[in-house]
């Protein structure tokens, strides 16, 4: 799992709270439990929501991440048109994955947070925030009042 341009683990070099390549968790999602081609997966990252994709970009992520010992692929010759790369998960890929998995977990939990506060601030007087600010103030047990 070295970046061999610079020798850094790639976990060092893409930390879980700072995803770098979107892309990299739903090719790495979608070869689990599968052997596909790159053309498959391009179709399946589309199905992801991804739009305006580039083959010859998403092409150059699995070369770099079969250098990165997270896929293997082999040629598949069996049927009548032109080779075929076949891709598959290696053990450091399944390792790798679940780092994003964990790093896309927090950020769901920032999103929620945000859209959230979002929600509250354009919407004030919805039922729940409304119904608070109309509830006279509760006196708290063991206080007294005069």
């Amino acid at each position: 799992m070295t970046n061999k341009e610079n020798k850094q683990p790639l976990h060092e070099k893409y930390p879980a709270g700072a995803p770098k390549n979107f892309i990299v968790p739903f090719l790495l999602l979608s070869l689990r439990g599968f052997n596909l081609h790159g053309y498959k997966l391009i179709e399946r990252l589309s199905h992801f929501g991804f739009q305006s994709l580039d083959p010859g970009n998403i092409y150059r992520t699995l070369r770099q991440l079969e250098k990165d010992e997270l896929i293997t692929s082999v040629w598949d010759t069996s049927s009548g048109g032109p080779a075929k790369r076949i891709y598959s998960l290696t053990k450091t890929g399944e390792k790798y994955l679940e780092v994003w998995a964990a790093s896309l977990e927090q950020y769901q939990q920032m999103i929620d947070t945000f859209f959230s506060m979002y929600t509250k601030m354009l919407f004030p007087f919805n039922e729940k925030n409304h119904s608070e600010k109309t509830t006279p103030n509760k006196i708290e047990e063991g206080s007294q009042t005069e």
